[in-house]
């Protein structure tokens, strides 16, 4: 039997912020539907951290197709042997990226096409956002050796969690759970992970932003 009302929940967060692995844990733990974000087959992603002023556009295009197809196939039949999906993504991803990649005119298209085809998605039950501070990101990114992420810049993480949290404050009818993981290590801690895990599935939060501290 499921221990949460959530039949959806999202897990986001920072580039390196640990949620694919967040994510991993808590399926496996509960026999839950997975739905990891496929990007590594990108072509243009290698090509953006080289040169994001060429290539900005056609990633985030592509994202926005691949993410879109891949969320509306997953979550239009409910699997009646899975108690919840979690994701370690949510559609808003593509325009959380595109508002700090793009220019002024390219943004205002992609947005227009982001419009059309947001409202035929789900929305989650539980939004949970993992924050890390940039210095921790950049030591997860170093530590899991991806070659092209290695070119990422502070100051590139910095705008993206801004823009972030400037998104939380905006929706008014999404449930937000913010837990600041900077003293916490839920991939080989058992105790931290625990506590984590209990609070994004034994937990019920009302609208808004929901901040926790672990």
């Amino acid at each position: 039997m499921s221990e949460t009302n959530n039949n959806f929940i999202v897990i986001e967060g920072n580039i390196g912020a640990g949620k694919t692995s967040l994510s991993k844990k808590i399926a496996n733990d509960y026999n839950s539907k997975l739905i990891l974000e496929q990007f590594a087959d990108n072509p243009f992603l290698p090509k953006f951290y080289k040169d994001q002023e060429r290539y900005s556009f056609q990633l985030e295009l592509s994202f926005l197709a691949d993410r879109f197809q891949q969320l509306k196939n997953e979550l239009r039949d409910r699997d009646l042997f899975k108690p919840f999906a979690i994701s370690d993504y949510y559609f808003t991803k593509s325009l959380i990226f595109a508002k700090n990649t793009l220019s002024d005119d390219e943004y205002k298209l992609y947005r227009k096409i982001f419009n059309i085809i947001y409202t035929s998605l789900p929305k989650p039950d539980l939004y949970v956002y993992l924050y890390l501070r940039t210095d921790n990101l950049i030591k997860n990114i170093k530590r899991r050796g991806r070659e092209y992420e290695q070119e990422i810049k502070p100051e590139y993480l910095d705008n993206i969690q801004k823009a972030y949290f400037e998104y939380f404050k905006q929706q008014k009818d999404l449930s937000f759970l913010v837990i600041d993981t900077n003293n916490i290590d839920f991939v080989n801690n058992t105790d931290d992970y625990n506590k984590i895990k209990d609070a994004i599935v034994k937990k019920k939060y009302p609208t808004g932003v929901n901040r926790l501290i672990l």
